[in-house]
């Protein structure tokens, strides 16, 4: 009898909407950041806007705006937590139920211009000293095609991969480009010094749930946000189209 007391106080704890469950994110924009207090971002907004739909609001204390490698370990942890905006891999498919995409990605090598490096194979990556984020897609990309974890040099932000890549400290950034782009011009240096010289991997970045989380919520965020991407709302566009145009 304590036992199935206790079994049915678990089950009764679990959360009952999406509102409930626990949010976690990074600065990584224009998909997710803080600015003035206030988060924003293509991700961001599509998460409030599929809420909406289904009657529900994001709460400001269910979000938390951390550092990738802790928000990270706490989405694989649980309980019933959603990390976005990650880039869905194969490495990472089953610590996680998935929902998007969000929007479609590139993770890259970025060097600077000058250096005129022209990379051909993932063989000639050893050759060189490469910055990324603990956790974060870009280290474990490079750690699956073999390069040596000497090679890589690791940073908590991408301001600081920025500029230990502007110094010379580090001859490759791996990244996503889009957001690269938009940290290189928000640091006032000139776009033009720096270029992507290999792609990793193009993917799709996702609201990842903890594998805790109940099913019926993971496949009720997918329909709502399904339902955004389709229906158009006047002018040949829709919900979905306005949210990505806004941060372009």
């Amino acid at each position: 009898m304590i036992c199935l007391g206790i079994t049915a106080l678990i089950f009764n704890a679990r959360a009952s909407s999406l509102s409930e469950l626990e949010y976690l994110t990074e600065s990584y924009p224009p998909y997710n950041y803080q600015e003035r207090g206030e988060l924003k971002g293509i991700a961001v907004d599509l998460l409030r806007a599929a809420l909406a739909r289904v009657g529900e609001r994001l709460p400001r204390d269910k979000v938390q705006l951390l550092p990738w490698p802790r928000a990270y370990k706490m989405a694989l942890a649980g309980p019933e937590r959603v990390l976005f905006s990650t880039t869905r891999t194969q490495l990472r498919e089953d610590s996680f139920h998935w929902v998007g995409p969000i929007i479609e990605t590139r993770v890259v090598l970025l060097a600077m211009a000058d250096s005129e490096i022209n990379i051909k194979s993932i063989d000639e990556l050893s050759n060189y000293s490469i910055g990324a984020i603990k956790d974060d897609i870009g280290e474990q990309l490079l750690l699956s095609f073999g390069v040596p974890a000497q090679r890589i040099k690791r940073a908590n932000s991408a301001y600081s991969l920025l500029k230990m890549l502007d110094k010379g400290r580090i001859k490759l950034w791996a990244y996503e480009e889009n957001v690269a782009s938009w940290n290189i011009h928000n640091a006032g240096l000139d776009p033009s010094l720096f270029e992507s010289v290999y792609t990793l991997q193009e993917s799709g970045l996702y609201y990842a749930f903890s594998k805790d989380t109940d099913p019926e919520l993971v496949n009720q965020l997918q329909l709502s946000i399904d339902e955004i991407k389709s229906e158009f709302i006047g002018d040949g566009h829709n919900l979905y189209e306005q949210i990505i145009s806004k941060y372009r």
